[in-house]
C-alpha cells in the first residue's frame, strides 16, 4: 500500500516543492512505495524558479509541478495520507500552517524546519536553493530508510520526530 506523504508550506513555491521532488525522486530510485505531494496554506501560484533550478540540476522533472492549496488534500477523493511534514522555519518567527485532514484516519504530523532560501541575497539564490535541497534530500533518505508498512503510528512519530531534529 502506499505512503502518502503531504509536505506543507505557506506558499507551497520552495520548501515544500524541493521536498516533493526529493522524495518522490528517491522513492524512486529506491524502489519505494511512497508518494509525496506538496502544498500550501496561501499558495502563491507560481513555483520559486530557483527550487526548478536545483531539483532539474538533480536531474529531476518539474514539468508537471504547480502551488497549489492543501484544500486539494482535504475532499473525499484525496489521496489517505499517512505523514504530513511542515518545513517552514518556525526559528525565524515564519508562520507555518497547521494541517486538520479530511476524513478517515488522521495522519502523523511533524515540524522538520528549513530557513527560506527565498530570503538569501540574489547572488547568493542558487547556491541557497542547493544547499536546502540537498539538506531535505537527507532527511527523505533517513525517511525512506524506515519500516514504514510495519510502523505503528507513536513508533513513526518518534522516528519523523528524530529525524527533524537530525
Amino acid at each position: 500500500m502506499t505512503t502518502h506523504v503531504l509536505i506543507l508550506c505557506t506558499h507551497n513555491s520552495a520548501r515544500s516543492v524541493l521536498s516533493e521532488g526529493m522524495l518522490n525522486h528517491l522513492a524512486a530510485r529506491l524502489g519505494k512505495d511512497v508518494r509525496a505531494h506538496s502544498a500550501g496554506s496561501a499558495p502563491s501560484g507560481r513555483i520559486n524558479p530557483y527550487a526548478i533550478q536545483a531539483l532539474n540540476g538533480a536531474g529531476i522533472d518539474t514539468s508537471a509541478y504547480r502551488s497549489k492549496s492543501w484544500d486539494a488534500f482535504t475532499t473525499p477523493d484525496a489521496p489517505p495520507l499517512s505523514i504530513v511534514i511542515t518545513v517552514c522555519d518556525s526559528a525565524a518567527a515564519e508562520s507555518c500552517p497547521v494541517f486538520f485532514g479530511g476524513a478517515g484516519q488522521q495522519p502523523v504530523k511533524v515540524h522538520w524546519g528549513y530557513p527560506d532560501p527565498s530570503n538569501a541575497a540574489e547572488a547568493d539564490k542558487p547556491r541557497a536553493f542547493e544547499l536546502t535541497r540537498q539538506a531535505i534530500g537527507y532527511r527523505m533518505l533517513q525517511l525512506l530508510a524506515l519500516p514504514l508498512e510495519t510502523m505503528d503510528r507513536a513508533a513513526l512519530q518518534a522516528a519523523l520526530v528524530a529525524i527533524g531534529q537530525s
